[in-house]
């Protein structure tokens, strides 16, 4: 198990082996079948791989698999399974909560407060207004069920419904990221794409970092061409202390922290253990990756 900082939770087994950075996977990797990499935002089982000589299935504590789409993993025979299913509905929650956060401008209303000033202003409705949610897997689904359950105008944008994004973008008076990251969505979200956005529109990412070119999206916030962003993803992670989003007035910045409710860390095992039972007993794995897409095509969710 590779693991980081962060141990899970009452996963001690017979037989497992612990590491914690590249190194010391290295050290444990040979002769192992399964791997779980409970740090999945690590590049160590890329930096390791050349130690894994009898490795079958590896599985990540996330729903997102980019860091473990290298060649040595999608070139060899490993089956890759994700954590799908855990994160679906604390996901379209927390964009729910961005969604009234920043349209009943609660960041100003908490530093007013700061100031004790008393600061009377209108707010604007949700219901009716067009959100344009791009992933269409079960965190989109969810987010976009949420949305639309608070009378949102949702537009949910799958794989198969890219080439309509352009489209799409004009109307949108919120834009949703919560696609995996793949070569298809990398730098989905730059310069031209912003351009089509209304100046009022929001951008919120709950997916990935590097779906948004960043540097555009800052020159889109400080040109004033784009009303506001909140995100929970960034290219470098944790975000630089020197990032102008730290500090730009109509930007949230939250930790990477969306999926994870209270008791996450035990659903996550229990998906693993769920997996490692059926490893066991030679019964189909759940939440098997396409790993020439990235991400599950087919049911089978947690």
């Amino acid at each position: 198990m590779l693991h980081g900082d962060d141990r899970p939770p009452g996963l001690e087994l017979p037989g497992m082996r612990f590491a914690s950075d590249a190194s010391s996977l290295a050290e444990v990797l040979p002769g192992a079948e399964v791997l779980l990499v409970w740090d999945f935002l690590s590049d160590a089982v890329r930096d390791a791989w050349p130690a894994a000589d009898a490795l079958r299935w590896v599985h990540t504590a996330s729903a997102g698999v980019d860091r473990l789409t290298f060649p040595g993993l999608l070139e060899s025979d490993v089956t890759l399974t994700n954590s799908r299913g855990v994160f679906d509905r604390p996901m379209a929650e927390y964009v729910l909560g961005l969604v009234l956060a920043m349209a009943k401008d609660l960041p100003g209303t908490l530093a007013a407060q700061a100031r004790r000033e008393w600061h009377h202003r209108e707010t604007e409705p949700i219901a009716g207004r067009c959100a344009v949610v791009v992933g269409g897997g079960p965190i989109g689904r969810a987010i976009a069920a949420l949305l639309g359950a608070v009378g949102m105008d949702v537009e949910l944008v799958g794989r198969k419904d890219f080439d309509g994004l352009p489209g799409l973008l004009p109307r949108a008076d919120w834009l949703v990221l919560a696609a995996p990251l793949t070569d298809a969505t990398r730098g989905m979200l730059d310069a031209a794409a912003l351009a089509r956005l209304r100046p009022t529109a929001r951008v919120i990412n709950v997916g990935r970092g590097a779906l948004v070119v960043e540097p555009d999206l800052v020159d889109a916030l400080q040109g004033g061409r784009l009303g506001g962003a909140a995100l929970d993803v960034f290219a470098r992670e944790p975000l630089p202390p020197d990032s102008p989003l730290w500090t730009h007035p109509g930007v949230i910045v939250s930790p990477h922290m969306s999926g994870d409710l209270i008791g996450w860390r035990e659903q996550l095992v229990e998906v693993f253990r769920d997996n490692l039972d059926r490893y066991r007993t030679g019964a189909t794995l759940r939440n098997v990756v396409d790993k020439t897409l990235g991400y599950v095509t087919t049911g089978g969710g947690t």
